[in-house]
């Protein structure tokens, strides 16, 4: 496979960790990573890392900024991690959204993600704010594989929230309704699905707007293992491809708690975790990506070490397919 480097805003930089030694028996992910900055040969399927260094919509949603420096604190959490097979994890660097340009920044995130589904990888989409989730859907939508191909494909959402707000100026509020509106434009429905909706978060409006579209959901306080995997598995049955997008507000404050929107309630990491692995070794994955990690709130880097800790259970799930 080859994988070509996108356009993107700032080149990737060299990754860091914990030196044990050279060779298998020591690696980790520091060590492994292949800088995408030209034509790069792999050796089977491939993911590759992008950022998306913006909280410009998570600003525009009355949040807590800070979600910009989520992709170089994810990267700093992943590199440590231990690899324990042939993964091929590559990085592709970040597209930057300066001041208020998040439409730009979605469009050149967007185009990035499609030339890299279309030599055939996963994409590792780090966010930032939830506007990520629109930039991927460009992506997505905009890869062969979906474009060309017709593949039925849908997003699901690990969040506490719908966002599906409807407002003037798009957000980390509003992704969702903006993907169902450029689907029926194309004369297509959306699929989307939500597992861990918190319903005192998420005004009767949005749960009508939900409604209407044909939403599935499943609320927070229903999240059982049994629930969940059943939930996903019926959703995965009906499609070709899936998008997921992680909103790391999904899991409690304890374990989440540098994000904009910290959860009172919240789903349990280890239930998250699985899900992740079920949606990996699918088969089905076409992107993935994390919102939401704020740094400036990160107690310990908890936050961090989380959405690594998802992202390599993905990877390793997806590539050994």
């Amino acid at each position: 496979m080859t994988l070509r480097a996108p356009s993107v805003d700032v080149s990737p930089q060299p990754w860091t960790g914990r030196y044990d030694g050279d060779g298998p028996a020591h690696a980790r992910h520091w060590q492994r990573v292949q800088a995408l900055t030209g034509a790069v040969e792999t050796d089977g399927r491939a993911a590759v890392v992008v950022g998306f260094a913006s909280d410009a919509g998570v600003a525009r949603n009355k949040g807590r900024v800070g979600a910009a420096a989520g992709p170089a604190a994810i990267r700093a959490a992943l590199g440590p991690l231990a690899v324990h097979d042939g993964r091929v994890l590559a990085d592709a660097g970040d597209v930057r959204v300066e001041d208020d340009a998040l439409e730009a920044g979605q469009a050149r995130f967007g185009a990035a993600v499609a030339s890299l589904i279309d030599d055939g990888a996963l994409t590792l989409g780090l966010g930032g704010g939830h506007e990520i989730a629109f930039a991927s859907y460009l992506g997505v939508a905009g890869s062969a594989r979906v474009a060309t191909e017709g593949a039925r494909w849908g997003v699901l959402n690990l969040d506490a929230h719908f966002d599906l707000r409807d407002e003037e100026n798009p957000s980390s509020g509003t992704p969702f309704l903006q993907m169902a509106r450029e689907e029926k434009a194309k004369g297509r429905e959306l699929n989307y699905a939500v597992l861990g909706i918190s319903r005192p978060n998420n005004t009767p409006v949005l749960f009508e707007e939900a409604d209407s579209l044909g939403v599935k959901y499943l609320l927070d306080e229903d999240c059982t293992r049994e629930a969940a995997e059943k939930f996903v598995a019926e959703f995965l049955d009906g499609l070709d491809a899936l998008y997921l997008t992680i909103d790391l507000d999904v899991m409690p404050a304890a374990v989440a708690p540098g994000v904009s929107a910290p959860a009172a309630y919240g789903v349990p990491l280890e239930l998250i975790n699985a899900v992740c692995r079920q949606v990996a070794a699918s088969g089905k994955l076409l992107h993935v990506d994390v919102a939401e990690l704020n740094p400036s709130f990160d107690i310990d880097g908890r936050t961090a070490k989380v959405a690594a800790r998802l992202l390599d259970t993905i990877v390793g799930a997806a590539l050994t397919v």
